[in-house]
């Protein structure tokens, strides 16, 4: 039997970003409260500037440089009034400061704000400037931040603390954001089993815990999906395409874990087919090179639904790093957003990699003290303790041996989402 080639990751991505556009979410209105890390469906633009007028950015005293143009022989101020912030001030008169409060407007007749540690208040009650004042020092100017008719955020950003911060600072008490996708997740594999439900010492001989329910269930939660989890599914063709058909009537992608290979006892293949439509690739990819994207259907002619399908590999390794490169961009493309692929860097490799493989190769690496990247020393698929000793992958082309001091490209897990 003649094997089909590898298909390259390039292609792979673009095969499920395709899939991705071709069927958005919806858009909803939320609470600003509520949409962190949601995908933004409308752009919002300000109605107001920010700041609304003129305030300091200091406690001191508001004044104008007219009134200090001899300095330091000047005479002392008078100080005609106290301005907290949220109160607006008098107009100021010549030769007039006025006590200020961070926040507050400058009142009309200043230009400038001196620090009140810069000013001596004389028993007089005058007041007397230290150091020189230039115009407009410590003065946040109106809409040096927003100005009235701006786009502060755009359709496709992905909302974080600071822009959710912006969104209130103009007004926004609600945004337009895509509805999280629905997820369903579960896992396959009669040798899995659940911590808590069988104690380590006593573990059947083949059992191993389900790990990888745990960060994929995480990593889901981080995207803003909402989540439906079937656990464990028993390696029987039945139940496999049972859950399926469940999962197709009220989600918008399946995501499994385990049995998307050709085996006897990987029935997620087959039973995908028979219920939908399948892609099945041998990626050219290390680790991760079974993966498999396709749909679901449910129910029949006008009643009928359709999910994704995303099936990823069994080992933990290979399951984690095909969900960061494959599925998260994929997620994130559902939702509309404009940037969803992982942005890389160029740092020096602080190890020898000798074995040039034939598959693109995602190494777990870890930034040292002297700059470069150190490499994990088992790359195995299987190993989990090298993601959690990384901060990031080497994404490493086909046929490439790195040699100690080469430019590598880094993908930190920050920026990954882990």
């Amino acid at each position: 039997m003649v094997r089909a080639p590898l298909m390259s990751l390039d292609e792979a991505i673009a095969l499920v970003l395709a899939q991705a556009v071709r069927e958005p979410m919806a858009p909803e209105w939320v609470s600003t409260f509520e949409a962190q890390g949601r995908v933004l469906a409308q752009a919002l633009t300000s109605e107001l500037d920010v700041p609304a007028r003129d305030n300091t950015s200091m406690d001191g005293y508001a004044l104008n440089t007219r009134d200090l143009a001899q300095w330091p022989d000047c005479a002392p101020l008078k100080v005609a009034q106290r301005i907290a912030a949220g109160a607006v001030g008098l107009p100021l008169q010549m030769g007039e400061a006025a006590r200020i409060f961070t926040g507050a407007w400058v009142p009309e007749g200043a230009n400038a704000v001196a620090m009140q540690e810069d000013c001596e208040l004389l028993e007089s009650g005058g007041l007397r400037v230290l150091k020189a004042v230039s115009p407009a020092q410590w003065i946040r100017q109106q809409g040096e931040d927003v100005r009235v008719g701006q786009e502060v955020l755009r359709v496709g950003e992905r909302l974080n603390a600071a822009s959710l911060g912006l969104a209130a600072s103009v007004g926004a008490h609600q945004l337009c954001v895509a509805k999280r996708p629905r997820v369903a997740l579960f896992s396959t594999g009669d040798e899995l089993v659940m911590p808590g439900e069988v104690a380590p010492g006593d573990m059947l001989p083949g059992a191993i815990y389900n790990s990888n329910r745990f960060f994929l269930r995480s990593l889901l939660i981080s995207l803003g999906c909402t989540l439906t989890d079937y656990g464990i599914v028993p390696d029987r063709r039945e139940a496999t395409q049972d859950a399926l058909k469940s999962a197709a009537q009220e989600s918008d992608l399946i995501l499994t874990s385990g049995g998307v290979s050709v085996g006897e006892e990987d029935h997620v293949k087959p039973s995908v087919e028979a219920l939908g439509t399948l892609h099945l690739w041998s990626l050219a990819m290390k680790p991760g090179k079974p993966f498999a994207l396709g749909e679901v259907r449910a129910g029949d002619g006008a009643g009928e639904r359709r999910a994704h399908f995303m099936g990823l590999p069994g080992n933990p390794v290979s399951s984690l790093v095909t969900f960061l490169i494959l599925v998260r961009p994929f997620l994130l493309a559902l939702q509309g957003a404009t940037q969803v692929q992982t942005k890389a860097f160029q740092m020096q490799a602080h190890f020898d990699w000798p074995r040039a493989d034939p598959r693109q190769e995602f190494l777990r690496v870890r930034r040292n003290l002297q700059g470069g990247l150190s490499l994990f020393d088992n790359q195995s698929s299987g190993v989990l303790t090298s993601c959690v000793w990384a901060d990031g992958l080497v994404d490493n082309p086909p046929q490439n041996p790195i040699r100690h001091g080469d430019w590598v490209r880094y993908l930190p897990f920050s920026e990954l989402g882990l």
